[in-house]
């Protein structure tokens, strides 16, 4: 009897350890490049991306709706909560699909959407994602991959807000909407070209 228990205490114990290294592996960041629906679409197709919420942060008001964050009063922008697999992908991959799906000279707008809940920001929670952030930022101005200067926000991590219900996995859901069509689905066709050996297997 006592056998059959150690080894259920064995098998329970080496469970919780796989667990929690399983855990270790995971890792958040928050980004706003425009419309979190552009965004999202986007890295709910990246491969290591375990969940991509459309939410707001930066702001001054405590969960705010949609309307409130559209009206630019707020101070929040439009962002998206990625958490990863460090094991298959990386901070810097992040990183490098946000700045090719979205403009980052853009000041608090993006294409037709303009306003202060447009801007792109990254928000970082620890010292690995700023030093990245501020690296990659450094590198493209440099190399003058863009006509203008970079100006993207690198801004510490507070809080962040769940957008409502019908705004998450909304290109999923709304594929032959206008604004889908038009705006997000060639960001995504972009995506996929540029990237495609970092696609998930569906």
């Amino acid at each position: 009897m006592k056998n059959i228990l150690l080894i259920c205490f064995l098998a329970l114990s080496l469970k919780g350890i796989a667990q929690n290294k399983k855990a270790s592996n995971l890792e958040t960041i928050t980004l706003g490049g425009g419309c979190y629906w552009c965004v999202e679409a986007v890295y709910e197709n990246l491969d290591g991306v375990k969940s991509v919420v459309s939410g707001f942060s930066g702001g001054n008001v405590a969960n705010p709706t949609y309307e409130e964050v559209c009206t630019g009063e707020t101070g929040h922008a439009e962002v998206v909560q990625i958490t990863y697999d460090k094991k298959v992908t990386d901070i810097n991959e992040i990183f490098k699909v946000f700045f090719t799906v979205h403009d980052p000279t853009t000041l608090n707008r993006q294409g037709a959407d303009v306003g202060t809940q447009y801007r792109s920001v990254i928000f970082y929670k620890n010292a690995e994602q700023k030093k990245a952030a501020e690296s990659i930022i450094a590198d493209l101005n440099k190399a003058k991959v863009y006509k203008s200067p970079i100006v993207t926000k690198v801004e510490p991590f507070k809080v962040f807000y769940k957008a409502e219900d019908y705004h998450q996995n909304y290109y999923a859901n709304n594929k032959n909407q206008p604004y889908c069509r038009m705006v997000i689905q060639p960001k995504l066709e972009k995506f996929e070209k540029v990237f495609k050996d970092k696609l998930k297997k569906h």
